[in-house]
């Protein structure tokens, strides 16, 4: 650990929480230098939805290392990206009826997410972007200016400017629908916000607490966007990938997005990978208007094609997802139930769920207990409150058992307090039943 001591910057975050030395990964597991085991309930944040090494991926990424394929392109065409662009297009857009150009940006969310909002102020000669209340959008400037953590915008060191900032669903209360109020502001001329380019919203905000938006105020918003002419953009950067148990995270809600963003698990493998797909009308970008030298991650297309033909060809794996997802809800339900003393509350959609703990000191224990345990899970949301569930997706029954009795056992321990239910029911065989 000296080396990281010594001359590593101070603005290193998970290694903090998680302090050992890792050297080895493999599907669900990371393994530390000691060769101690550790079940991942982090994923790389979001980036790992198929595990660590995942086989199928790693077979076809050697074989293009070992044929000498295309490592670094820029933006020329290769075959490697022909082939992913085929893939997508015959196995993601045209099953879901969705016509979009797919634009390859600089390697990560926080680029997409420039670059979407950069072309919708181009198209529509406006200047804001509306977002939403505990959004996260990334930390260079422009998505900063569009993230509400105080904690990432205050390192920003200049005004953060171009966004209206608006309550996400939920943030006012139960039975307020917040989109009435962003129709009225934008009707209004008088309420000081200026017509905007685009909104941009996140149907689960992972790092704003895991706030999952209802399918109703996300078709509300899209009415709105619709009625006074403003472009929607989804970030679909940590919720996508079937995080929910979709490809993208609002199929199920019926809402077609002008612009969509897309990274962390898209590569498959974890390597550096993001696009903005945007309705063909859209793009209207100048030659190089928007470019980066690794916007052409060839390794990345060799992967991300091979999660989309192993996992995305037909209805199997989103089915699976939601099969874990009614286990992680109905076990989540009733940690909230035996410890929460009527505190406690989950939150979430598919396989992205979160239990919140109303103190992030609790939380912060909790989590800090299960690592001792051998599991890895972050907190998220504004105080750090929300013990935050992100496996991969392809985690085996016994291991999503495993790492939850872990997260229940540390609660039970640091809550020290612990009501009497019935014995646990087997909830995979007798309500998590997804019908085909």
């Amino acid at each position: 650990m000296k080396i990281f001591d010594e001359i590593e910057s101070e603005v290193q975050s998970y290694a903090r929480v998680f302090p050992r030395v890792f050297n080895r990964a493999k599907g669900e597991f990371l393994f530390d230098e000691e060769g101690r085991q550790y079940l991942d309930f982090l994923a790389g944040a979001g980036t790992l939805n198929y595990g660590h090494n995942n086989p199928l991926f790693k077979e076809k990424l050697l074989d293009y290392i070992n044929n000498d394929g295309i490592t670094h392109g820029l933006d020329l065409h290769t075959k490697a990206k022909g082939e992913l662009l085929e893939t997508f297009n015959e196995k993601i857009l045209k099953p879901r009826n969705m016509e979009y150009v797919v634009q390859f940006t600089g390697p990560t969310g926080t680029n997409a997410v420039e670059a979407a909002m950069k072309i919708a102020r181009n198209v529509t000669g406006q200047q804001n972007i509306v977002t939403f209340t505990n959004g996260f959008h990334g930390v260079s400037l422009g998505s900063l200016a569009a993230t509400g953590n105080a904690h990432h915008r205050n390192a920003a060191g200049v005004s953060l400017s171009g966004t209206h900032r608006m309550p996400y669903d939920g943030y006012l209360g139960e039975g307020i629908d917040t989109t009435v109020y962003l129709d009225k502001v934008l009707t209004d001329s008088s309420s000081g916000i200026n017509s905007p380019a685009a909104v941009i919203v996140e149907t689960v905000q992972g790092e704003g607490g895991i706030n999952a938006a209802s399918f109703d105020w996300l078709k509300n918003l899209q009415t709105v966007c619709r009625k006074h002419g403003v472009l929607l953009i989804v970030d679909d950067v940590q919720a996508g990938c079937g995080r929910t148990g979709t490809y993208f995270s609002f199929e199920e809600v019926g809402i077609e997005p002008d612009i969509i963003t897309l990274s962390k698990s898209l590569g498959g493998y974890g390597l550096p990978f993001a696009v903005v797909l945007m309705k063909p009308e859209l793009d209207q970008w100048k030659p190089g208007e928007h470019n980066g030298t690794f916007r052409g991650n060839n390794f990345a297309f060799v992967t991300a094609k091979a999660a989309i033909d192993h996992y995305w060809s037909d209805g199997t794996f989103s089915k699976e997802i939601k099969r874990k997802a009614c286990y992680i809800s109905q076990r989540l339900e009733i940690i909230a139930k035996k410890y929460g003393e009527g505190n406690f509350t989950t939150r979430g959609r598919g396989m992205f769920q979160g239990l919140n703990c109303v103190s992030g000191e609790l939380a912060g224990a909790i989590t800090k207990s299960s690592f001792q345990k051998g599991l890895i899970i972050e907190t998220s949301g504004a105080d750090d409150h929300v013990v935050k569930f992100l496996c991969p997706l392809i985690i085996s029954d016994e291991n999503l058992k495993k790492g939850i009795d872990i997260v229940e056992q540390s609660i039970k321990e640091v809550c020290a307090k612990e009501k009497n239910i019935p014995e646990e029911i087997n909830f995979f065989d007798r309500f998590c039943v997804v019908n085909a």
